[in-house]
């Protein structure tokens, strides 16, 4: 690296607005957003928010509000089916070296972050220098970032570098063989071995550029900025209630983009036709509402509240008959955005905990005659109302190392569960229940969300458990406080879900992986065969023969037992008639600015 990133740091803050005065090229880029400030998309979550820093925001509705706010180096087409990788802030898709360990990335000239007082009345241009920096803030060891994974154990040098940063202190002022940023727009990446992901782990959230003077002036204790994003994107947060409402608004310094994408079935063609060559965003005002319960959201749909909203089960029978709009909806011009989501929906036992965590035949025992008991089709019809499919296994439908033909070798079978827990001596004691082998009471938790739907969740286990005499009690948490007790390794058993970052198996199978424990392994999951088939993936191109290493790793899964494979299910958007253009895409976490509105509706 030519120089440090302190010195780097100084001469970035201090020659921009020399800069824009020598560059009139650069002044013109600082257009005003074509938004419509009188255009407004009414949205809602069903669960709250966390915060906006990229680098510890780990929730899927925090990440829909920092694609917004926040720019990554590439993105996807809003319409290309399968999922089609595109430039961003970079110039053109990254040049790789012939051995596949070296990415060089050239970041567009004339993009500017959003204004704040701590530029002190200066436009901030982005730099390869960002990049590099906000790369960094995930593997910094004093971050403890729960995005790490995304470059942990992929990063040449990165070990040199922690070690040098323990030693001296320093940390981001240090040379990094690894993250090199040889001149303002440069920024190069080094690889330990081949990764053909690698462009995809770029597209996700979480590597979006920050300011390091915004971090530094806006930090928490823990060193994240959760309340003051200042990015680059299209829009800005304008109001911030936590868990109630969220407001963006269109942010000036915006460049704009002119919507160009060509349809990938005739179903595309009418957004085509209504959006082709517009500037956008069009919409001035994003105004987010947080409403945990599901009638609840259905009810200010239908009262013309909400322009937008997800559904799912019961308000799919109440709005959709066998996969399309029931036609008192149609008639009223409402519109239906469905795909089969890459997601998959699961329960795990944490492996560390002490009564259903470990190795041991007993344990196994346990957390597999729980699962015998469960029944996922029974869950998917009275729970989901049918609008999901059975997982067989850690991979979804529709991602690049999914196999069809798997099938799960976990029966559901109460008797047979039954007759493993009597076989390793969890006796039924004089209070009806089940006592663990070595006499002790015999109690499993379970977390739920403090919601309706988690009430169901919890009834529709515990009368799987009452049928194999296991006491079950649940304990009901908001979303954000559940997610922090998993990071920690400190609940029991729960429910999760992961939905692809990038369309590969890869993104799934880390979901267990050692080295991914209090970040995105919440079962605590620590196997050795395991850990070791999924890094010998990790230099494999998508092919049959990784695919058969995938098959064998959800084997593991299956015989350890520390998750139960549940579903992967269909996403359903409800749009009113004034939403133009809205398409549910499968990894962009946000469309509205990919959308128009007609005001006159």
């Amino acid at each position: 690296m030519k120089g440090n990133l302190s010195k780097q740091f100084k001469q970035l803050t201090g020659s921009v607005l020399l800069g824009s005065l020598l560059c009139s090229g650069i002044v013109s880029a600082w257009a005003v957003n074509p938004a419509d400030p009188n255009k407004v998309i009414r949205d809602v979550f069903p669960v709250a928010e966390t915060g906006f820093d990229p680098a510890a925001t780990h929730d899927a509705y925090s990440a829909r509000v920092n694609s917004a706010i926040f720019e990554n180096l590439f993105s996807y087409d809003y319409l290309a089916t399968p999922a089609k990788l595109i430039p961003n802030t970079a110039v053109a898709m990254p040049e790789v070296s012939t051995d596949g360990l070296t990415y060089t990335i050239k970041i567009k000239k004339g993009i500017y972050f959003a204004d704040d007082p701590v530029f002190k009345g200066q436009k901030r241009e982005l730099t390869a220098y960002d990049y590099a920096y906000s790369l960094k803030r995930l593997i910094d060891p004093n971050l403890h970032s729960p995005n790490s994974w995304l470059l942990d154990g992929r990063i040449k040098g990165l070990e040199a570098w922690v070690a040098l940063g323990k030693k001296n202190g320093k940390v981001y002022e240090n040379p990094f063989e690894g993250i090199q940023t040889p001149d303002r727009y440069t920024l190069i990446l080094k690889l330990t071995q081949p990764d053909q992901n690698f462009p995809m782990l770029l597209a996700h959230g979480p590597a979006a550029a920050v300011a390091r003077e915004v971090i530094e002036k806006y930090r928490n204790k823990a060193g994240f900025a959760m309340d003051k994003p200042v990015g680059t994107g299209p829009y800005l947060l304008s109001r911030w209630t936590p868990g109630s409402r969220i407001i963006l608004k269109a942010s000036p310094n915006y460049r704009s983009f002119v919507w160009n994408f060509k349809a990938s079935s005739s179903e595309d063609q009418p957004i085509v036709d209504a959006l082709q060559g517009k500037k956008m965003p069009q919409i001035g005002t994003i105004d987010i509402r947080v409403i945990e319960e599901a009638q609840s959201r259905w009810l200010a749909f239908n009262k013309n509240e909400l322009d937008m909203t997800e559904i799912d089960g019961d308000m799919v029978v109440q709005a959709l008959e066998n996969g399309l709009l029931k036609p008192s909806l149609k008639q009223k011009g409402v519109q239906l955005s469905r795909i089969t989501d890459p997601l998959i929906g699961y329960h795990y036992w944490n492996m560390q905990n002490p009564v259903v965590g470990g190795f041991s035949k007993e344990k196994i025992a346990l957390r597999r005659a729980m699962a015998m008991a469960y029944s996922t089709d029974n869950m998917i019809s009275v729970l989901l109302k049918g609008d999901a499919n059975k997982l067989q296994m850690p991979v979804p439908p529709g991602v690049v190392g999914y196999s069809p033909d798997y099938k799960s070798s976990i029966p559901y079978s109460v008797k047979a569960a039954n007759m493993l827990l009597d076989r390793y001596q969890y006796k039924v004691g004089a209070d009806g229940w089940r006592r663990q082998p070595d006499g002790k009471p015999l109690e499993i938790e379970l977390i739920v969300g403090n919601t309706s739907r988690g009430q169901q969740q919890a009834e529709f286990w515990k009368k799987a458990l009452d049928n194999i005499q296991i006491k079950m009690v649940s304990k009901a948490m908001p979303f954000a406080e559940a997610i922090k007790l998993e990071k920690q390794c400190k609940t029991m058993f729960k429910s999760s879900a992961w939905i692809a970052d990038y369309p590969d198996a890869d993104n799934f199978m880390q979901l267990f992986y050692g080295k991914n424990v209090n970040v995105t392994n919440n079962a605590c999951f620590k196997h050795p065969e395991f850990d070791r088939l999924y890094e010998q993936t990790q230099s494999m191109p998508a092919s049959p023969e990784r695919d058969a290493i995938y098959r064998k790793m959800s084997r593991i899964l299956e015989v350890n037992m520390p998750v139960l494979m549940l579903y992967s299910t269909y996403r359903n958007v409800l749009s009113q008639p004034r939403v133009i253009g809205y398409k549910n895409h499968p990894i962009l976490s946000s469309e509205w600015m990919y959308i128009d509105i007609d005001s006159k509706k």
